[in-house]
């Protein structure tokens, strides 16, 4: 069997590592194994393909901010794709994240369905099936519902549009391209995405869930001196971690439950930028994003509890990482979040931070074995995540 996947990255992000960690395992067991990428370097794989080049990534970013066409660029790179996946001959191409300004969607699903491939489709956000944006539960729009009626009310979100607004235009286009592939399984890593496809005009097609998994043996309780060096070694640190504090990963807040803890309790939030760090309030400790697995984990382990108050969300792993390292974990219900948490009565109203700061206080007050959890989160190993991948190439994943 030969596998080729495409994504935007290769490496880096979450949907690069994840291409890159099913590329090590498909090499593992004796496949052959290409990822083709439109942006950056290729990090830690060989066999690749770079789409494109960074004035194709331009002119690409620049018909999306003015014409509101994301994804409809990119004409030449992707027809110089297709040569190169016809010349490697792959029996099955597996599709992660096909925007990021460096692929012709139309393009592309014409070559697929002529092409007689197996394809894999893994969604790790919504925008395969709406006019415009890549999450529509924080705004509370269902216009990819309505047929024919999909003016985006976010144009300015990603992919964002300066200009005119295209979104009932795009929307059309997607339906005609993305539809009438012969042998296409979409992959949802939540059950809550999962949903929302069979809703859309994705809804002919199978489609399994496969959660996102995680390398336990760089997530697993870990001693070190975080509290120490941070002077907070008699504090109940309440933990959270994003790889960007924007809006919608609820930084807002935790500067509301800043006001309510007490001065046992401190505030550590990873991935804070040096603007939003000169804002935060004394009893919160940022730390900008670090690179460093080992380190993270002992953050992870020094937290009594991890707060993740995200308003939209397929299946953060930031959540299966914290339990792995033995922390309990507080989510909002929203999206796929609440799926990988353990303790149910841990997921809250949305936005309701008088309910987030009664449960803190309730498992600051209890006793909890910090072993239940990193044994809850052993269901989302990666290898054996990854490892429904390679069935699903097969057609045996019902085996």
């Amino acid at each position: 069997m030969k596998v080729l996947q495409i994504n935007s990255v290769c490496g880096t992000g979450s949907t690069g590592r994840i291409a890159t960690d099913i590329h090590s395992l498909l090499k593992q067991q004796g496949y052959e194994s290409w990822i083709a990428f439109g942006r950056g370097d290729a990090i830690n794989c060989e066999k690749t393909i770079k789409i494109g080049n960074k004035i194709d990534n331009y002119i690409h970013v620049a018909k999306t901010r003015m014409l509101d066409q994301h994804g409809f660029s990119s004409t030449r790179a992707t027809k110089e794709l297709i040569r190169k996946i016809e010349k490697i001959n792959p029996d099955v191409i597996h599709l992660h994240n096909i925007h990021g300004y460096y692929i012709n969607v139309e393009i592309l699903f014409k070559y697929l369905k002529i092409a007689d491939k197996k394809v894999v489709w893994t969604l790790h956000d919504c925008w395969a099936f709406t006019g415009h944006c890549a999450y529509f539960d924080y705004v509370g729009c269902d216009c990819w519902k309505l047929d024919g009626d999909n003016k985006c009310i976010q144009p300015g979100s990603y992919p964002a549009s300066w200009g005119i607004n295209n979104s009932k235009n795009n929307f059309r286009r997607k339906k005609i391209a993305f539809t009438g592939v012969k042998d296409l399984t979409i992959v949802t890593p939540s059950i809550w995405l999962a949903e929302l496809v069979k809703e859309s005009f994705l809804s002919e097609y199978p489609v399994k869930v496969i959660n996102n998994g995680i390398n336990l043996e760089n997530f697993k309780p870990t001693i070190g001196n975080f509290k120490v060096k941070n002077q907070i070694n008699d504090k109940f640190i309440i933990l959270g971690v994003a790889s960007v504090w924007e809006k919608r990963k609820g930084l807002e807040f935790f500067l509301e439950l800043s006001k309510k803890i007490s001065s046992d309790k401190s505030i550590v939030l990873v991935g804070i930028s040096n603007e939003q760090k000169k804002v935060l309030p004394d009893n919160i400790i940022a730390i900008e994003r670090t690179n460093s697995v080992k380190e993270l984990a002992e953050i992870y382990s020094s937290a009594n509890v991890f707060v993740n108050p995200t308003l939209e969300d397929n299946f953060p792993t930031t959540n299966i990482e914290a339990l792995a390292c033995g922390t309990p974990v507080i989510t909002f219900d929203t999206g796929g979040s609440p799926e990988s948490v353990r303790d149910k009565n841990f997921v809250i109203e949305k936005e309701n931070v008088e309910e987030l700061y009664k449960v803190i206080k309730s498992i600051q007050k209890s006793e909890f074995n910090r072993k239940e959890y990193r044994d809850y989160s052993l269901q989302f190993d990666k290898n054996s995540k990854f490892k429904e991948y390679i069935k699903c190439y097969k057609g045996d994943e019902k085996n």
